[in-house]
Parts: C-alpha cells; sequence; structure tokens
C-alpha cells in the first residue's frame, strides 16, 4: 500500500521524510477558494478538517494507495478566520492585529481509501504574539514577507518566525502543518511502519 500525500506543501513533505515515511506527493485536484465558499460559517477547526478531507477525496480514484489530505486554519480571539495575506501591506496588517493576542492555529490531516474517509486528526495550538513595534513589522516584512506570504498568519515558526511569539502551548508539528504523531500512530496500525 502507498501513501500520497495529496499537497506539495515543503514543510509538510519535510517533517514525513524526516519521520520515515515513505510516501509521494501529488498536488490535490480542488479549487481551495471554491470549496471554502461553499463550507462558509463553519468554525476554523472544522473548515480545517472539511479542507483536509476535500483534498484527500480529490485524488481518492488512485487506487492501492492512502491518500493524505492536510489543511490549516488561524482562529483569532474573536472566532474570525484569518486567511493567507495575499500582498506585504495586508501581511503588515495582519501582524498589527495579532500583535500581543492569543490566537489559535488547527491542523488537520484526514486519509482516504478507496473513496472513504479511514482516519482523521486535528489539533491546536495556543500561539501568543508578543506586542510587536511597528519598526519590527516594517523589517520582517521587508525582510521576510515575500517568503511568508503563502503562510496563514505570515510567519514560519521555524525561522525568523519564531521571533514573533512570546508563549507557545501545543505541537511543533501542529504549527508546521501535520498532526504527525497522531497520523504516525495510525501508520503503525496499518503496518505501513515498524511497530
Amino acid at each position: 500500500m502507498r501513501l500520497i500525500l495529496a499537497s506539495q506543501s515543503a514543510s509538510r513533505r519535510i517533517m514525513l521524510r524526516a519521520a520515515g515515511v515513505d510516501f509521494e506527493a501529488v498536488s490535490a485536484e480542488i479549487d481551495e477558494e471554491a470549496v471554502k465558499l461553499k463550507l462558509h460559517g463553519l468554525a476554523a477547526k472544522d473548515m480545517a478538517a472539511a479542507l483536509a478531507e476535500a483534498k484527500a477525496l480529490s485524488l481518492s480514484s488512485i487506487s492501492d494507495a492512502l491518500i493524505l489530505g492536510c489543511d490549516q486554519t488561524l482562529e483569532c480571539e474573536s472566532g474570525d478566520m484569518l486567511h493567507k495575506a495575499e500582498s506585504l501591506d495586508e501581511l503588515a496588517a495582519q501582524l498589527r492585529a495579532l500583535s500581543g493576542v492569543t490566537h489559535q492555529l488547527h491542523s488537520a490531516a484526514v486519509v482516504v481509501e478507496n473513496g472513504a474517509v479511514v482516519w482523521r486528526a486535528t489539533e491546536s495550538v495556543s500561539l501568543k504574539m508578543r506586542a510587536l513595534s511597528d519598526a519590527f513589522i516594517t523589517t520582517y516584512v521587508r525582510d521576510h514577507g515575500a517568503e511568508v506570504l503563502g503562510c496563514v498568519g505570515g510567519y514560519q515558526i521555524e525561522g525568523a518566525g519564531v521571533q514573533l511569539f512570546e508563549k507557545i502551548k501545543g505541537s511543533h508539528f501542529a504549527i508546521l502543518g501535520l498532526p504527525l504523531l497522531p497520523l504516525l500512530g495510525f501508520l503503525r496500525v496499518r503496518g505501513m511502519m515498524t511497530s
């Protein structure tokens, strides 16, 4: 049995490789924005799980494989979701909004086999951003903005983004976009990794 990662996410591929997971990466065949519109009104945690499932199901025509779909959402203190910034100005505005407050990052993974969901997990992490000065935000956006525009919240915790935070509670793997430990447990149960 093969494992197919329905994503081209570099951080997810790095995590799986580092953990010794044998997999292939194939881009999910969905219009993520159209799916989000259909799912409008879902809570952030449920949205992450639904998007992960949609990504996995988009490749369910691949036979003899487990298809792993993943997604991540950022929930503000208000309960609203924050999406990926589309410009450097929007990124700076998001960082100002997150400055000094705690937000939740929800990372979901779903495995589909023969068109049916056979496993799912969601992990949530609480992240408190330190109070950021305008000078810091300006410098951060100038130096790192282009590389973090594709990241919800505008940070890569494995790089300079760690400077944004004063407190983090939860799994480092979930911050990177994958509930890795639960997934490894599932793969061991399925006999795809040694117990």
